[in-house]
């Protein structure tokens, strides 16, 4: 495997033409073509769908894109960093996250990292649950945030926790139950609901998602497989959803606490064995925000 193919992978799978992906790479259509059989042959599988009209992504192409696009990331801030002066220290700290939701928090670590560690190069990856969890284990994340109970515990994983989030029924701020202190499951099971992927949100609020949704007629259900899909369709209007209380998306969404349910723990994972001194002060950081 080499970086022809992975370029031409990506340029394909992200224009889904080959003409265009040749036009950025300056090569010939041809040549795009040879890569890409190339590529398809190395991995023993077809990434792309290709006919006379159009060309589409195979449910193996989606998952390697994510994988290609690190690679060649990864790539280019080695060779960019060699190619700096020799007397500036740029460290690479590769961080994950699993939905936008982690990139609040993120966000103001960051502000604080750009002040306190300017050697700090910051690789922030936010990719869907399985994949950013094969990753990390793989020690391609160097650090990653989530909820405790759905980040599978393996030797030498360190946990530090920084938050006890509520869970929540998240709905519009029109909405009549928006102004009630908390809310019981069974009083849900009259409204639409807006589910998601459960790799999108927290194990525990997703069960809880599915046992409303089994009281719910079907044209009072609306499934989306993104977690943004999901906070757009509540913002609209179109029905309520379980979550835990996020610090972000609140000016259109309000967040009323589910009666007798235990609150979820929240934090970011490591490798006890990969802590460096970079990384150790970005720890620190992030504790340092979280107590601010």
């Amino acid at each position: 495997m080499n970086t022809a193919q992975l370029e031409s992978f990506i340029q394909v799978a992200e224009n889904l033409n080959f003409a265009r992906a040749a036009e950025i790479l300056n090569i010939t259509q041809s040549a795009v073509s040879r890569q890409i059989h190339s590529l398809e042959e190395e991995l023993g599988t077809k990434l792309l769908h290709r006919t006379t009209r159009t060309v589409t992504l195979t449910p193996a192409g989606l998952r390697f894109l994510e994988d290609a696009k690190s690679v060649m990331g990864r790539l280019k801030i080695a060779t960019a960093r060699i190619q700096r002066d020799h007397g500036v220290d740029v460290q690479v700290l590769s961080i994950g996250c699993g939905n936008d939701a982690d990139l609040d928090l993120l966000c103001r670590v960051l502000k604080s990292c750009k002040a306190e560690l300017p050697q700090l190069h910051p690789f922030v990856r936010v990719i869907p649950h399985r994949s950013i969890l094969n990753l990390f284990y793989q020690g391609e994340i160097d650090l990653l945030f989530g909820f405790k109970d759905d980040i599978p515990s393996k030797e030498g994983m360190v946990y530090r926790e920084l938050f006890q989030i509520p869970v929540c029924c998240a709905l519009s701020k029109g909405h009549p139950y928006s102004g009630k202190s908390e809310i019981t499951e069974q009083e849900l099971y009259s409204e639409s609901i807006v589910t998601c992927n459960s790799y999108s949100i927290p194990s525990k609020a997703a069960a809880i998602q599915d046992q409303i949704s089994q009281h719910t007629l079907p044209e009072c259900t609306y499934i989306c497989e993104s977690f943004q899909v999901l906070l757009t369709l509540i913002r609209a209007g179109y029905g309520c959803s379980i979550l835990p209380r996020l610090n972000y998306m609140t000016s259109e969404i309000s967040y009323v606490p589910l009666k007798n349910t235990a609150p979820l723990s929240y934090g970011f994972f490591y490798k006890r064995g990969s802590v460096n001194s970079i990384l150790k002060n970005f720890i620190s950081i992030v504790n340092d925000t979280v107590i601010r």
